[in-house]
């Protein structure tokens, strides 16, 4: 079934929609919360909430891409139940993710910082458009489906210590990106 119809299908409150998404969908949404969560159950449950707040969203909303769109809720999920279950013990692989990109990202909670997260997520997927397609991967399978860094280094044939040093210089082009678009100061 196409996104087309599975969208139809939202938008006329079809249940059936549910089961498509599954379908279509399933393996990449659990595979994105399995990777922050470690854990079968949490991300079974991630997905599930997943999919009632996509249910929630459409309509109104009526993404361009759907896969995008329901792998953007599930990892927002997921991140947040991580940084939940953390906060008492600190070192988990979501925060470790989170704090590599922290020196380049700038963040607050202030309705500013909010506004401008649109804006600047289209800033950095600019940047991804100017680095060469084994780099962007590398950089998008760590920072979006919060990869580890030894599954990355085996299926790009690097060494862990290898994907570490392109992870970290792609981190600092990034930021002499963004501070020559005068996103940080």
């Amino acid at each position: 079934m196409t996104d087309e119809q599975i969208l139809a299908l939202l938008n006329r409150r079809d249940e059936a929609a549910v089961k498509e998404i599954e379908r279509a969908y399933g393996r990449y949404l659990h595979a994105i919360a399995r990777n922050i969560l470690h854990n079968a159950q949490d991300a079974e449950e991630c997905v599930n909430d997943a999919l009632l707040r996509a249910w929630n969203a459409i309509p109104p909303h009526n993404p361009k891409n759907l896969a995008t769109f329901l792998g953007k809720i599930v990892r927002n999920l997921a991140i947040n139940r991580a940084q939940k279950q953390h906060a008492i013990k600190r070192g988990g692989e979501a925060e470790t993710i989170l704090s590599e990109l922290q020196e380049c990202v700038p963040g607050g909670q202030s309705p500013e910082d909010a506004l401008m997260g649109s804006a600047l997520a289209e800033a950095i997927r600019a940047f991804l458009d100017t680095l060469p397609e084994d780099k962007r991967t590398v950089f998008v399978r760590r920072y979006w489906y919060a990869e580890p860094v030894w599954r990355i280094a085996v299926e790009s044939k690097r060494s862990p210590a290898a994907v570490t040093m392109l992870l970290q210089r792609i981190r600092r082009d990034l930021m002499d990106y963004l501070l020559e678009r005068r996103w940080m100061q």
